[in-house]
């Protein structure tokens, strides 16, 4: 089986670090949808060789967060609309059949984990709604979480790594979008818990559902993807995720040439405390459509 990292154990470890460093810049919106990435500039800014930079942003492109185009290099995959319909219906599925089996197995530790995980994630929201700063990476940290802990008890390692991937391409939406529903969203958080600690899963896969459908359609009619991808422009038209059934386009285009990453984007109406730059951070170029949709 070809292996997804050099062999050569030091050059494994630079390539793990740097696989790690990459993904997370995707995903959490530092290097932004549609970017060229460019193998010399990627190269001081991960500190891994071209060819461990080529090994790395293949493996990326297998997980659907890459586009490799032949001779022309790679770039990072574009947002759509469509796409983001069907990401969240696949997240929706493996959600809700892990929560049912999580639902059914999880014991006192595992309600123990749901709880501490929601005391997190509900104080931050807190925070949020006071209008208080917030980082958001801390946000979806805490969210991701407590997602987690709803579906930890399923008994199924695989399940929870396709799911986790999926949130992940779930996620990088979000953090392209950036927007927080406010009290919605946190109601319906607590009605997950209740229906956790309640073991009714038919309840919490209704409301899982109802979070998603109502974050998807929150992003569209804001028109937060329209920088990205101008087909998404006024485009929720009353399509849930449950009801996507489409295959995903990827039409989306962005026009930055950037091979280093920026500093994560703050949520829409609610103040952020600025993340460390340390030496991943730089500026969006001044030609990019997130810039000019931030500054007009």
């Amino acid at each position: 089986m070809r292996s997804d990292l050099p062999s050569d154990p030091a050059e494994e470890t630079i390539g793990e670090a740097a696989y790690r460093r990459i993904r997370a810049d995707i995903v959490f919106g530092r290097l932004l949808p549609g970017q060229k990435l460019g193998l010399d500039r990627m190269r001081e800014t991960y500190g891994a060789s071209v060819s461990t930079l080529r090994e790395l942003l293949s493996r990326l492109a297998s997980e659907g967060l890459i586009i490799a185009e032949g001779q022309r290099g790679f770039e990072v995959a574009p947002v759509s609309a469509e796409d983001f319909r069907e990401v969240t219906e696949l997240r929706l599925l493996l959600e809700s059949h892990a929560m049912a089996a999580s639902f059914a197995a999880g014991g006192l530790d595992w309600e123990g984990e749901v709880v501490a995980a929601h005391h997190k994630l509900a104080a931050l929201e807190q925070r949020l709604l006071a209008g208080q700063p917030a980082e958001v990476e801390t946000w979806k940290r805490y969210d991701w979480e407590f997602h987690r802990a709803l579906i930890a008890a399923c008994g199924s390692r695989l399940l929870l790594q396709s799911h986790a991937a999926m949130y992940d391409r779930y996620l990088r939406y979000q953090m392209v979008a950036v927007v927080f529903r406010g009290e919605a969203a946190a109601s319906e958080h607590r009605r997950l818990l209740d229906s956790a600690l309640a073991r009714d899963s038919a309840a919490g896969r209704a409301i899982l559902a109802e979070h998603l459908d109502a974050c998807v359609r929150h992003v569209l009619e804001q028109n937060a993807l329209a920088p990205f991808d101008p087909g998404s422009r006024n485009d929720a038209s009353g399509r849930s995720a449950r009801g996507a059934g489409r295959s995903a386009r990827g039409d989306g285009e962005a026009g930055g040439h950037a091979a280093e990453p920026r500093a994560a984007p703050p949520v829409r109406g609610f103040p952020v405390v600025p993340r460390p730059a340390r030496s991943l951070a730089a500026p969006v170029p001044d030609d990019h459509p997130r810039r000019r949709r931030r500054e007009g």
